[in-house]
């Protein structure tokens, strides 16, 4: 599994749990961003949310194996997105729990 450096992930980071906060700046809401983040993540594995904040950003909130919060990550600053991308802020944490699938808000 290739990390977003583009080294190897370890078989530790495949089965270790984390919880990714990540604040989403540009131009990111009314343009299906959190849509497109919620099917990303889906498709990782992940639980957790994408939120509109009154600022503009998104806040997207996720948890899992860790290499897979990574791969959202990379995925979230890849360009690809919709809308536009300026900047992502990260926090990682350990995993809290309570989350089931991937909402919108």
């Amino acid at each position: 599994m290739l990390r977003h450096d583009g080294g190897v992930a370890d078989e530790a980071d495949a089965t270790e749990l984390a919880r990714l906060t990540a604040w989403v700046h540009g131009m990111v809401q009314g343009v299906g961003f959190r849509w497109w983040t919620r099917s990303r993540a889906l498709e990782l594995g992940l639980v957790g949310r994408a939120t509109n904040l009154v600022d503009g950003r998104v806040e997207v909130v996720a948890e899992g194996p860790k290499a897979a919060c990574d791969r959202l990550l990379t995925l979230l600053r890849s360009g690809e997105t919709p809308g536009r991308v300026d900047h992502v802020a990260e926090l990682w944490s350990p995993p809290r729990g309570g989350l089931s699938g991937f909402v919108e808000r």
